[in-house]
């Protein structure tokens, strides 16, 4: 149970309306300094305070859509969040060499979603359906 100091602690830290914000999706106020902004509108920070957040989890995503999804994280921005890589993409050298210009867009996976994949047959089928053949009746 979170006392209401923390509470009131984090409306000091983050605002009201940010607070509602967090408390609505993430069930916890987290405040931290802003890192970056992918292509989705998705929000990145950081908060190297370790007496506030528990280590290893001080990076955090404030996801754009309501719908969270991990796959609408990309790569880059996914190894920074794991802690694979140090710097954060707007400031990584590496990753910003590493994306050639010819790379398609990420997208999201969108399995069990209207848009996924649906692949269709065009082989003939090896079992075919019984069609009843009608004899015309003779009088």
């Amino acid at each position: 149970m979170v006392s209401l100091a923390r509470y009131i602690r984090g409306i000091r830290q983050v605002g009201i309306k940010e607070w509602w914000h967090q408390m609505q999706y993430i069930g916890d106020v987290k405040a931290g300094t802003f890192v970056g902004k992918d292509q989705f509108g998705n929000r990145y920070f950081e908060n190297m305070n370790a007496e506030q957040e528990i280590p290893g989890r001080h990076r955090w995503v404030d996801f754009a859509q309501h719908d969270v999804n991990a796959t609408q994280v990309p790569a880059e921005w996914h190894s920074w969040l794991s802690h694979i890589r140090k710097e954060p993409p707007p400031e990584d050298k590496v990753m910003q060499n590493m994306s050639p210009p010819w790379k398609a867009p990420w997208i999201e996976n969108l399995t069990g979603t209207r848009g996924a994949y649906r692949c269709y047959n065009t082989v003939k089928p090896k079992i075919e359906h019984w069609q009843p053949k009608v004899a015309p009746r003779g009088e």
